[in-house]
């Protein structure tokens, strides 16, 4: 769920609950009947909203008590009156079982052996909204960050365990040829031709040739042999740190682990997640 997204929509019915019914019609003047219509208007949508089983989902058999309690939203005046209702219907979003639903398949994707607890959720929410929790709503938000891309990770993983070991061994195997030089940073790389003129800096912008393929030889990138102009600060880590050791006019074969490409992510259908990727780069210029 986008940050923001939840509480956007709790505003929205928020304001259609407490507006949508006031005093009955009394057409009068012509700003009587535009005053008519505007609240005519505000109301599209909202039996959609209400009805939708992806968002407030209310059974049809019980519309009729979905508009006593609108009407009486309407007619509330009383400012306690009013939070105890506002609280009311925050708090039956909470419970909706189709917010944990959301909640799990985020964080735990298709592992259904393991589930976010209802309780502890919810007085995790009632803690940190009172002021009183462990944690507030950004360090919590960097725990559930931090905790899910480490879940994920374990998950990808398992499933891709074959081919992060083949990667794994292809740049154990490769370190050792003829050529090639290790960073400390594990990048692997091997100089085809020197160059003779600057150095990229990390606010450059460069022009280079290139071609990119896997461990198995399957292309997934070019230039097509032609410069193409791109920032140092757009490129993946192991491209940043290759082209800050490249003097214009160099050309050299990388080897790029997968800590410094895309890690777990996959890309454009090829690159899988682990995927050490191997590029040919000529650093053609530096753009002044």
């Amino acid at each position: 769920m986008k940050k923001g997204t939840f509480f956007m929509v709790l505003a929205a019915a928020a304001g259609l609950a407490s507006c949508a019914q006031g005093p009955k019609a009394n057409l009068k003047t012509d700003v009587d009947t535009l005053s008519y219509m505007v609240g005519a208007a505000n109301s599209q949508g909202l039996m959609d909203f209400v009805l939708d089983p992806q968002r407030m989902g209310i059974d049809s058999a019980n519309v009729a008590d979905f508009f006593k309690g609108l009407e009486q939203g309407c007619k509330e005046t009383d400012a306690k009156q009013k939070a105890y209702l506002a609280g009311l219907q925050i708090g039956q979003q909470l419970s909706d079982e189709r917010m944990l639903e959301r909640t799990n398949r985020m964080i735990f994707g298709q592992d259904t052996t393991v589930a976010i607890d209802k309780g502890n959720f919810i007085a995790g929410f009632l803690d940190a909204v009172k002021g009183k929790g462990l944690a507030t709503a950004d360090s919590a938000n960097i725990y559930v960050r931090t905790k899910s891309e480490a879940i994920r990770t374990k998950a990808l993983e398992a499933e891709y365990a074959d081919y992060k070991k083949q990667n794994e061994d292809f740049l154990a195997a490769n370190k050792s040829k003829d050529g090639v030089q290790t960073t400390a940073s594990g990048l692997q790389y091997k100089v085809l031709k020197k160059g003779t003129g600057k150095l990229p800096e990390e606010k450059s912008r460069v022009k280079v040739i290139y071609t990119g393929k896997l461990i198995d030889g399957t292309e997934f990138d070019s230039s097509k042999g032609k410069p193409i102009a791109l920032s140092m600060r757009s490129v993946i880590s192991g491209w940043q740190e290759a082209l800050k050791m490249m003097p214009v006019g160099s050309k050299w074969e990388l080897y790029i682990p997968q800590e410094l490409a895309y890690g777990t992510r996959a890309q454009g259908g090829k690159i899988k997640p682990f995927s050490t990727l191997i590029f040919e780069v000529e650093l053609v210029e530096i753009e002044k």
